[in-house]
């Protein structure tokens, strides 16, 4: 009776599954403790950012929410034991009852109503100008204009609050000279526009770049086909350059949009100069005063949350409005 040979049986392909596939692919099986050993350097470098995120941004939120349930009171006799005590959303009814607070708002809405537009704008003109063909001295310029954004806030702040007083001002004897009135920059009818400027003069150069870096990366094709056509520079910023923008000027208003709501070092800078900006001017500085100065933390933790649900709120409604123009193309 013959004998079957040794290659009629099983093969190593038939005993193992998959070999076979990659044995044709000429690829080799990946080992499984190599992707394992790839996944925890990743998670390896992960680890610092993620501690820190955890640290010094989830953490504080979580304690602030805590806290402004909270609330102390004094117990006992004599000097009596400070206890704290949970209270719930008192505190949050105290906030929102404040008409302090909601004066600060109005405040605030009137600053970002010059900041925003203005800032924006003159970032979008300057973005232009230094993208068109026939711009001299662009570097000097694009360093010039971001400058004042390099400045600390508080140190501008001190600039143009020496600027504004009318006893040590160059700007007071300038109009002087042509017989002219000097305006009070810090009086109670302009005081929102000088902090304001404070703001647009530093953050102009910033938005500028981000706008300007978004241009010099559409194709230089696309200018040069717009040129055939007939099209000049005016219509090249109106047609083609900022519907091509649209996308970085809703991020950079969406950023400007959050900084404007969390205004504090401008107008707690020129405080001391001025009786018209008070103690509660802008939210943040009521948030500091009821902390530092009145001793409850707790109301100013409730404001903090309100605050923050409110910058997060209007953030993503702006995003959602702006998104089906700004990122339509994209998804």
């Amino acid at each position: 009776m013959p004998f079957p040979s040794r290659s009629s049986g099983p093969s190593t392909s038939d005993r193992l599954p998959g070999s076979d596939r990659s044995a044709r692919s000429g690829r080799p099986v990946r080992s499984g403790r190599s992707a394992r050993v790839r996944n925890r350097a990743a998670y390896l470098f992960l680890t610092p950012a993620t501690v820190l995120f955890l640290a010094f941004l989830v953490a504080p939120i979580c304690y602030a929410v805590v806290l402004s349930t909270r609330a102390s009171t004094v117990t006992g006799g004599g000097i009596g034991v400070r206890v704290e005590r949970f209270v719930g959303l008192r505190n949050y009814r105290d906030a929102l009852s404040d008409p302090e607070l909601w004066q600060s708002m109005v405040r605030l809405l009137w600053y970002g109503l010059i900041v925003v537009p203005v800032m924006l704008g003159c970032a979008l003109l300057f973005a232009l100008l230094l993208d068109a063909r026939r711009v001299r001295a662009k570097r000097f310029s694009r360093i010039a204009i971001f400058l004042p954004y390099a400045v600390p806030g508080v140190v501008a702040t001190l600039l143009w609050g020496f600027l504004y007083l009318p006893d040590i001002s160059p700007l007071h004897d300038l109009f002087g000279l042509v017989g002219l009135a000097a305006p009070d920059p810090l009086g109670p009818e302009l005081v929102i526009g000088a902090v304001a400027n404070i703001a647009i003069w530093g953050g102009t150069g910033f938005n500028m770049i981000v706008l300007y870096t978004s241009l010099r990366a559409v194709p230089s094709e696309l200018y040069d086909a717009a040129r055939i056509d007939g099209c000049g520079e005016i219509g090249l910023a109106t047609r083609i350059k900022i519907p091509l923008l649209v996308p970085a000027l809703v991020m950079t208003g969406i950023f400007s949009l959050i900084a404007t709501l969390q205004v504090y070092s401008e107008p707690a800078t020129l405080r001391p100069l001025t009786n018209t900006i008070s103690s509660t001017w802008v939210p943040l500085m009521k948030v500091y005063r009821d902390a530092f100065v009145n001793g409850d933390p707790y109301l100013a933790a409730a404001t903090s949350v309100v605050l923050a649900l409110g910058t997060l709120v209007v953030s993503l409604g702006l995003l959602r409005v702006l998104q089906d123009r700004a990122f339509g193309e994209e998804r």
